[in-house]
């Protein structure tokens, strides 16, 4: 909070009058990986017809919500930068009313429409999936929200991006657009109006690969897209309020954890830094990444390779600390993981969506908020004043590590007889298996104990993969540990790269 200047009374109660009248908000970033409609028509394998149908998108749109409902009391966030919702390859529809199809079937849930028929009507068929959660969420009682969807270019050669961005809001849209990028997705824009007050909002999700120095030259196209585009609002208005967040692909510390990328997206280009106070200096930095408001070992939104990652990002522009528009509330910035939830109880890892028994878990990444609210003074040269403010402009070069508890395994082999361990319940938590090797293409084990048959191995990094499985051949035995996983309707145990047998 900024210091009081010396003022009489009656001005101290014009101001806490004020400060009353001001509306808090929640914005959330969330990539819900994959939520596809069930048009029949996918660029994903996964998603065709023969491996995921209307009870999965069912069993999908419900966890989202339930996901969403952990904000503001079960009423959800008040804007959320969705990622990895599916550009639609039909987008033929019949349906272009929206309100008036969820006022239609406001007495009948989503599931039911779903799943009540063997086949859905041409109407619910073509339905897009912003559309399908946007129904969901009005079925458990969300405030309602307004939808802006990333623009994409349906290409009949088949180079048409899969996924696009959505934002969810309860305030008036005032401008949306697209910015498109080569290589990824276009770069959603969306200027919404609170308390009469302007938010400029982004959605990225910039080319995947954050640690792959050839597919970093594309992350920085998409960076200068954005870089272009603020550089233009801040030279309307230097104190304007912008929120960027998504998927940018690359880590918060991008310069510093991948030394051997001679310039960056996040960091070189778009000038992403964590000198909280250096906003506030004439012809300082006009960002500051919200990851630097968490100590370095809670940041972290997923994982690879062991490692937590920050692939999830916020930033806010300068104007979002002074006492005019919209003001960022300092260290409300969190991730939004819950274990024994979204999170897993023992790894505290994501508990990524899969597709076993109708479907079942959230996400590989949580989401990442933060908290904002109007303010009435309409000073452009006061700011706020941070507690405990980050002074550091850079991140560390190590990574957050993400060590699975392989110690905690439960062994297969003393399984009670009768219990079976490949069910859906059981994805993503820790088995050792042991066994004899019963195919290499694929490989595969032959498990020991009560529940026996076969299961696949798999480890993630191709080399070390194929010196693993060239080290061995049928009939030999083996004893590993990893996640329960399924690809394919295939059940598999998938091995770190770090607890591979050496032998």
């Amino acid at each position: 909070m900024r210091a009081l200047r010396p003022v009489t009374f009656v001005v101290l109660l014009c101001v806490a009058s004020l400060v009353a009248q001001a509306r808090v908000f929640t914005v959330a970033v969330y990539n819900v990986e994959n939520l596809f409609d069930v048009d029949g028509v996918s660029l994903f394998e996964d998603y065709a017809p023969d491996r995921y149908g209307p009870q999965h998108l069912a069993r999908k749109l419900e966890n989202i919500s339930r996901v969403l409902q952990r904000f503001n009391g079960g009423d959800g966030p008040d804007i959320v930068l969705l990622n990895e919702v599916e550009a639609d390859q039909t987008p033929e529809t019949s349906v272009t009313d929206i309100d008036a199809f969820l006022k239609k079937h406001a007495r009948t849930k989503a599931k039911t429409l779903l799943t009540a028929k063997d086949r859905l009507t041409p109407e619910l068929a073509g339905l897009p999936a912003h559309v399908w959660l946007l129904k969901q969420l009005r079925d458990d009682r969300l405030s309602p929200y307004r939808a802006a969807v990333g623009r994409w270019r349906v290409d009949p050669t088949g180079h048409t991006v899969a996924q696009t961005t959505v934002v969810l809001t309860r305030f008036p849209i005032l401008e949306e657009r697209t910015h498109d990028t080569d290589g990824a997705r276009g770069i959603l824009e969306v200027v919404l109006v609170i308390d009469g007050q302007r938010l400029h909002v982004f959605n990225n999700h910039w080319k995947s690969g954050a640690g792959d120095p050839a597919t970093e030259p594309v992350r920085l196209g998409n960076a200068q897209v954005l870089r272009d585009r603020l550089d233009e609002i801040l030279r309307a208005d230097p104190n304007a309020d912008v929120i960027l967040g998504g998927d940018f692909n690359s880590q918060y510390n991008q310069k510093q954890r991948y030394p051997q990328m001679p310039r960056t997206a996040i960091n070189d280009v778009l000038r992403s830094q964590g000198d909280e106070l250096a906003l506030q200096l004439p012809g300082g930095p006009d960002l500051y990444n919200l990851w630097f408001e968490l100590p370095n070992e809670r940041r972290g939104s997923d994982v690879y390779q062991d490692e937590w990652g920050t692939l999830m990002q916020m930033m806010v522009t300068r104007g979002l600390y002074d006492f005019h528009g919209i003001q960022y509330l300092d260290n409300t910035f969190a991730v939004a993981a819950y274990p024994g939830f979204n999170a897993d109880e023992t790894s505290r890892r994501p508990v990524r969506w899969q597709f076993a028994e109708g479907g079942s878990g959230f996400s590989d990444h949580f989401p990442i908020f933060a908290m904002f609210r109007t303010v009435e003074d309409g000073r452009r040269d006061e700011w706020s004043m941070p507690s405990n403010p980050s002074r550091t402009p850079t991140g560390p070069a190590e990574a957050v590590p993400a060590p699975l508890p392989l110690e905690s395994a439960t062994a297969v082999a003393k399984i009670p007889a009768g219990v079976e361990f490949r069910v859906g319940a059981n994805l993503g938590k820790l088995f050792r298996v042991s066994g004899t090797v019963s195919s290499v293409k694929p490989f595969r084990l032959a498990c020991e104990g009560s529940t026996g048959g076969e299961i696949t191995l798999w480890v993630r990094d191709p080399k070390v993969r194929a010196a693993f499985f060239g080290r061995h051949k049928v009939g030999d035995r083996l004893e590993v540990a990893g996640e329960l996983g399924q690809y394919r309707g295939e059940w598999q145990i998938v091995i770190p790269d770090r607890a591979v047998p050496a032998k």
